[in-house]
């Protein structure tokens, strides 16, 4: 899709084969196209996520060694990458999730209320068991325990753990998509529905391998339909309805993850394109534009620092609804 012309009022947020640059620096700058012949192109968001993968493995590598040592991560920039991880972890996944180790109570991914058990049968808090967990590993069977005074992340063994990887990359590769979208000529992929719809896809095969592997292929679709209290001869047909409404509903619920990240990523970059074009619509206008352009340039500034805020909201709000649908198909109902 090219931006020339500028036929196209979306054409400064819509994906391209070139970037657009300063007149002074030649106005755009056309991406080489060396797979063309093959009918591959390449395009400014494909190499906006290329630089987004590099990113995070800069990043969390240079975190991973530090974590590793056992020692407290120092600095307020890995601090800042660990503070968020953590959050997610703790106030996102292992609630989300539960323990799992309450053996017939409620657990449908809400958490909050699950207790274990002591050595007398008496109940533990959740906090408290997953303290017991992480202070005293080498008794348990979790792995090495966490060092006194050493970093967070070096506790592991809480069952919920294993869907961290994905939760962790799909928050960091949206956030970082949002956030190259506030860079000037840049713009962000997350503001194109074929990429938050391959996200919303990795999501849905995420929930649907979670509930085959927990409760096998027949069972995951069968746990779709709610029980339900009917007799014998209405259960098959209403059963029936249910199953197609609840599969329905699975993948909606999916379809309206891509959307709403679409949705509030391309129009917070809309209303900013917006705000700026009143300047060039009142150029002429003489005493005018000398009224306009402040009011449009504060404007600019203050949704600017709205699209930061967006940036991490959104890509929170992905990450929160994955889990749940991800821990849904764990725990049915």
């Amino acid at each position: 899709m090219s931006a020339e012309g500028h036929s196209d009022v979306f054409h400064h947020i819509r994906d391209a084969e070139v970037f657009e640059l300063p007149q002074f620096l030649g106005g755009e700058l056309h991406i080489p196209q060396p797979f063309a012949q093959l009918g591959f192109r390449i395009t400014k968001f494909m190499l906006i996520e290329v630089l987004v993968v590099i990113l995070g493995v800069l990043i969390f590598r240079g975190l991973a060694k530090r974590v590793a040592t056992g020692e407290p991560v120092k600095g307020r920039f890995w601090g800042f990458w660990e503070a968020i991880l953590l959050f997610l972890r703790d106030e996102v996944v292992r609630p989300t999730f539960g323990t799992g180790h309450d053996h017939g109570h409620d657990d449908h991914g809400h958490g909050h209320g699950d207790h274990g058990h002591d050595s007398h049968g008496h109940a533990v808090p959740q906090h408290a068991h997953l303290d017991a967990q992480h202070g005293d590993a080498g008794h348990h069977g979790h792995g090495a325990p966490a060092h006194a005074g050493g970093s967070a992340l070096a506790a592991v063994g809480h069952p919920a753990d294993e869907y961290l990887p994905y939760i962790w990359s799909v928050f960091f590769f949206i956030l970082f998509c949002n956030l190259l979208g506030a860079v000037p000529w840049l713009g962000s992929p997350t503001g194109h529905i074929a990429v938050t719809g391959v996200l919303a896809a990795c999501t849905l095969a995420m929930t649907v391998l979670t509930g085959t592997k927990e409760l096998g292929g027949l069972g995951f679709l069968k746990s779709l339909v709610p029980s339900m209290d009917v007799p014998f001869p209405l259960n098959i047909p209403i059963a029936a309805l249910m199953w197609g409404i609840e599969f329905i509903g699975l993948i909606i619920k999916h379809g309206v993850l891509a959307v709403r990240l679409f949705a509030n990523i391309m129009a917070g970059h809309t209303v900013i394109a917006v705000i700026l074009g009143f300047i060039a619509q009142v150029a002429a206008a003489g005493w005018l534009w000398w009224v306009v352009t402040p009011a449009s340039i504060f404007g600019q500034i203050g949704i600017g620092l709205l699209e930061l805020f967006v940036a991490f909201l959104q890509a929170y709000v992905f990450a929160y609804l994955s889990t749940l649908f991800i821990a849904s198909a764990k725990h049915p109902h």
